[in-house]
């Protein structure tokens, strides 16, 4: 296998039982086509970690540093981000604990955001004005595009879950000339009056630590996928991997994750969760070396 997939050659490559990867990559090829969908986290994953040595931005990240924002608005939002990022990434916290403080952490700025009243014409400037990027390619700079062009191409499903800015991030993919009609997009949208301005976000609130079932009930969205028994699921965090809690018969799940961030002491935990750990890998690479020898007959 690792002859037909050589990226899993790769030096940011860690597996911990390389035979059931073997098995699992196998069988989603086996199934073919017709069975896959991909279930992906956005932010850190499916955009880069890093930018010319610097922390690239998150979706929240890009609205909450952009010229939309008072400078009163951005000092208490990084207060937010001090104070609760060193909570969500604990290793020594259960998920039980960090549940209700990411919801008051993401609930306080949303109504800090809301304070600002943000424009809805404003996001496609505030984007391009960012430096999000989406992950490359070890050949060409886009890396993303092979991803979603096959996907897009092979009809696969690309089911993005993401505890993000829906509106920023589905503005990223626009820019990048990638939102094909086989991406679908669940995560926290803006609200505007009639005016364009922000009045709210819209329930259910998503977060880190709770992107499974519960914030899908009412969307459907896996039933009308119910014969996609095949999974490629790629996070970047211990919460992405109950993305794939709402598929219904699930017969094989690739996890692949991306450990952007503190390698040495979140190895064993992502060893232990993900089938596939990529340790600071800002390519997708791997995904589309996987993907190539899935899709091609």
């Amino acid at each position: 296998l690792w002859l037909q997939v050589p990226e899993l050659e790769k030096a940011t490559v860690r597996i911990r039982q390389p035979e059931r990867v073997r098995g699992i990559i196998q069988a989603l090829r086996e199934q073919g086509v017709a069975k896959l969908q991909v279930i992906s986290d956005f932010d850190m994953t499916l955009s880069r970690f890093g930018c010319n040595g610097r922390r690239c931005p998150t979706s929240h990240n890009i609205l909450d540093t952009s010229r939309v924002i008072s400078e009163d608005g951005k000092k208490k939002l990084k207060d937010l981000l001090h104070y609760y990022y060193p909570i969500e990434i604990d290793p020594n916290r259960t998920l039980e604990e960090k549940s209700p403080l990411m919801v008051e952490w993401w609930t306080k700025a949303h109504e800090l955001l809301v304070q600002q009243k943000i424009h809805k014409g404003d996001i496609a400037q505030i984007v391009r004005e960012s430096e999000a990027m989406l992950r490359y390619g070890h050949w060409m700079w886009d890396g993303f595009k092979e991803f979603f062009d096959q996907l897009h191409k092979n009809n696969v499903p690309l089911f993005i879950f993401s505890a993000g800015v829906g509106d920023i991030l589905e503005e990223i993919i626009r820019q990048a000339n990638v939102f094909y009609s086989n991406v679908n997009v669940v995560s926290n949208y803006m609200d505007f009056n009639d005016d364009g301005v922000l009045t709210h976000f819209r329930g259910p609130l998503i977060h880190t630590y709770n992107k499974n079932n519960t914030v899908l009930q009412g969307t459907g969205y896996f039933q009308q996928l119910s014969t996609r028994t095949s999974i490629i699921l790629l996070g970047d965090s211990m919460g992405d991997l109950t993305m794939a809690d709402g598929v219904p018969s699930m017969e094989n799940i690739l996890k692949i994750g991306f450990l952007n961030d503190k390698v040495e002491e979140r190895r064993g935990k992502y060893l232990d969760s993900y089938d596939i750990v990529l340790e600071s890998d800002e390519t997708l690479d791997v995904v589309n070396g996987i993907l190539r020898y899935i899709l091609t007959e």
